[in-house]
């Protein structure tokens, strides 16, 4: 997996992924810190922003199309830590 935070882009093998702002975002943040545990709320503040109005359901929708959309062999580098938030394993 390749980020490119200058260019704003994402790729999986080579091949570029299709992401939205949000979640372009969300896989960057995760990926800049490794093996660290985030919770819900740290990244709502963090990736949506201080205004945001929402809850931690918002994130586990993003990272659930973020995981579709890295496939098979990548959706595992995003883990769940239950009842606290996600990591980034590479």
């Amino acid at each position: 997996m390749r980020i490119d935070t200058t260019r704003r882009t994402a790729s999986v093998d080579g091949v570029a992924l299709d992401l939205t702002y949000l979640e372009f975002e969300l896989l960057a943040h995760l990926v800049a810190h490794p093996h660290r545990v985030h919770t819900r709320d740290q990244l709502v503040t963090t990736v949506w922003g201080y205004g945001h109005v929402g809850d931690g359901r918002t994130v586990d929708v993003h990272v659930a199309r973020l995981r579709r959309k890295l496939g098979a062999e990548y959706r595992r580098s995003i883990q769940t830590v239950r009842r606290v938030g996600y990591k980034y394993t590479p």
